[in-house]
């Protein structure tokens, strides 16, 4: 069990103020993994202050010389690649050839495009008198465990870049992978305070950090109900908030879309990371006359997931992350049966052969109507709600009648497809299978948060704008 009993202060391993460990749970066997600090806010406090007393002279540091220490870290990530996969295989149960491409490889791109950004990015603006954009201070990292390290590169690379120091405080459910990053910075040498770690359980530490009077900004990632928790600690000190919070997001598929193709492909994005995306597509919205046809090719599909340990050859789908999570999405699936919707594939029960681990059997709904609770609440695992409309319009109204609006897909004739794009409210949608772009920008409208992340729009999160009049 890898054990970790001090946390990163200030450029160094220092104790933490108390002596309470947790210990991070293993998905597919249950057992423990490894146990880290249970910060306190004392241990805030001094991060805070270490991360405060460092920004003046990070915030002078050149952009380039800034960038080039950020694509140093993007190599030794990429250098315990494989390590990290494993690690993050146990924290969360994506099999691990699928955890080193995604999880660490979106890791190491954000610190890649974030350190060309530093360097690149035009810090000053001459089209309205002088307009020059500064780091915004000590930012408060809150991340999630479902993509761990890359939902830390798309905040701590990007408020470093624009030349922040930071606290992160990760998931504690999801800790190991950033005790790896802060051993990498370490051995890099950044200058002391600029990147500070402190681990514990949300209602102390990640509290004691959105409530910090000495906390500049605050990005969280996690769920609608702690980003409300976060912004209402945060606003006593008037200090921004950037949230990416959760989805449910719709795929509509046209008349004239290829079902034989978008179904599958939906399926998959239904189901990537075993459901523990938020911005999964897990509403397909399908023409009325198309519904059989849809619900064949998508029993098939969901039926074609293997099940099981995330290190075993052939796994598509591992296991989710808690004992918690997985009763609550079997709740789900339960709440789904009760209220009338025809399950296609699936159900509550454990996956055959898999009684140890938090496993949940592929599941597929169809008729399914709007005001059911399967089509309104994130159920944050692999179940897919089939939809059916009858006109473009109803698809539409369908599509944005939830209180999220994070991402969507469309597919179907080219022109057409576009246009309902643009009818959908979200923050991504992405059109007959487009091609995703790394650094564009992600994040939602309505109650899926505030702010966007990666690229030129992440890093304009951290910036304040500031006019000269010379």
């Amino acid at each position: 069990m890898k054990t970790y009993e001090q946390l990163y202060i200030d450029g160094a391993w220092v104790s933490p103020a108390g002596t309470d460990v947790l210990e991070v749970t293993d998905s597919s066997t249950e057992e423990a993994f490894a146990s880290i600090p249970a910060g306190t806010p004392a241990d805030i406090d001094r991060a805070v202050a270490a991360a405060r007393a460092a920004f003046p002279g990070w915030a002078e540091e050149a952009g380039a010389e800034r960038g080039k220490l950020l694509r140093r870290v993007a190599e030794g990530l990429e250098s315990r690649r494989d390590e990290l996969a494993d690690i993050i295989a146990h924290e969360v149960g994506m099999p691990k050839p699928l955890s080193a491409m995604i999880q660490v490889g979106t890791g190491i791109g954000a610190f890649t495009v974030a350190s060309e950004l530093a360097a690149t990015f035009e810090f000053e603006d001459t089209r309205h008198g002088l307009v020059v954009r500064e780091p915004i201070g000590v930012v408060g990292c809150i991340t999630p465990w479902n993509y761990p390290l890359n939902q830390i590169g798309a905040k701590v690379a990007y408020a470093l870049a624009a030349g922040c120091t930071v606290v992160l405080k990760p998931s504690e459910v999801a800790p190991v992978n950033a005790f790896v990053l802060a051993e990498i910075i370490d051995e890099i040498g950044f200058p002391p305070g600029v990147f500070n770690l402190v681990t514990g359980v949300g209602p102390v530490v990640g509290e004691a950090l959105a409530g910090h009077p000495d906390v500049d900004m605050i990005s969280f990632t996690g769920s609608t109900r702690a980003g409300r928790r976060v912004a209402e600690l945060a606003a006593d000190s008037i200090k921004r908030v950037a949230l990416e919070l959760g989805g449910k997001s719709p795929n509509v598929l046209l008349d004239d879309a290829d079902f034989e193709t978008a179904v599958p492909a939906g399926i998959g994005a239904a189901y990537m990371n075993s459901g523990q995306t938020c911005s999964a597509l897990t509403r397909m919205i399908v023409p009325r006359s198309r519904l059989e046809e849809v619900e064949e090719l998508a029993r098939t599909a969901a039926e074609s997931y293997t099940v099981g340990d995330p290190f075993a050859e052939g796994t598509r789908l591992g296991p989710l992350v808690s004992a918690v999570q997985r009763d609550r999405v079997r709740g789900y699936i339960r709440k789904g049966i009760e209220e009338g919707a025809t399950l296609v594939t699936g159900g509550p029960d454990s996956p055959e052969s898999l009684d140890t681990g938090y496993f949940v059997a592929p599941t597929v709904f169809s008729n399914v109507t709007p005001e059911m609770t399967i089509a309104q609440e994130e159920i944050f695992g692999p179940v897919l709600s089939i939809m059916p409309y009858d006109t473009e319009d109803e698809a539409v109204e369908i599509a944005n009648d939830t209180v999220y609006g994070l991402a969507a897909a469309v597919s179907g004739g080219e022109e057409r497809a576009r246009r309902v794009a643009r009818r959908i409210r979200a923050g991504q949608v992405r059109v007959n299978a487009g091609k995703y772009v790394a650094d564009a920008p992600f994040g939602g409208y309505k109650q899926s948060g505030l702010g966007r992340e990666h690229g030129t729009y992440g890093l304009e999160e951290f910036l304040e704008v500031k006019a000269l009049f010379v």
